[in-house]
């Protein structure tokens, strides 16, 4: 970074609020989905000894502008500082304070097909803050099953697992005609935060979290950007 052009940094906001105390639910969505994609550039930068950064170096880093950097930051509070920038380590804690990924969470995983046992034997959840706890199947050939330290539970078994292990975010990985009800009986049992790998939408309570990942989706966005690609360049 310059030091002849130190870094601008707005006023502090108070800590769980947006720029000038907004309240969370003013916060656009992308700021937060951007905040995973600066934690993760961020930790990078660590791995290799950069101690500072600034909002142009992170930023450019990533496809954005330094001024969308520091906006999306804004919205969380004050964390740079004049002349240096960002400092790595304070902003990777701050970050995982925002997304809430500063403790361990204990997550459970409904459907132990071929896309549930894939995302079981992946590691790289506890790495991020979030702890496989529980695995459960509609299929009584598959319940009572070991995977490594989880046996397969029945759905019967969902609520006082639940309880049992202070779970509060879920899994879904059925097929889509079972998504739904899945769903719904997770959320009775006290499930606050849903992501949805079945290749369906499902609707929840307004106080209850929802982000799906369908795979087919996002292909087909890849092969429109590709053909657009193409058409650009024969016209």
């Amino acid at each position: 970074m310059d030091p002849s052009r130190p870094e601008q940094v707005p006023p502090a906001a108070p800590a769980g609020t947006g720029a000038g105390g907004s309240p969370p639910s003013a916060i656009p969505n992308p700021a937060v989905r951007r905040l995973s994609l600066y934690l993760r550039q961020l930790e990078s930068f660590k791995k290799k000894d950069r101690r500072t950064i600034s909002s142009k170096q992170l930023g450019e880093s990533l496809g954005l502008t330094d001024a969308q950097v520091r906006k999306d930051f804004a919205y969380f509070g004050q964390f740079g500082h004049p002349g240096i920038g960002y400092r790595v380590d304070d902003l990777i804690t701050q970050v995982k304070r925002i997304l809430g990924t500063d403790k361990i969470w204990n997550v459970l995983l409904v459907g132990f097909g071929n896309l549930g046992r894939a995302l079981a034997a992946y590691r790289g959840f506890e790495q991020k803050g979030f702890r496989l706890a529980a695995i459960f199947d509609a299929d009584g050939g598959k319940v009572g099953k070991k995977h490594g330290p989880f046996t397969v539970q029945s759905l019967d078994d969902l609520a006082a697992t639940i309880a049992k292990q202070n779970i509060r975010l879920g899994i879904i990985a059925v097929p889509a005609d079972a998504a739904q009800d899945v769903a719904d009986q997770l959320v009775a049992a006290g499930i606050r935060g849903l992501l949805n790998f079945a290749p369906t939408s499902i609707t929840v309570p307004p106080d209850v979290a929802l982000n799906a990942v369908d795979l087919a989706v996002q292909l087909e966005q890849l092969s429109f950007q590709v053909s657009l690609a193409y058409i650009n360049k024969a016209s």
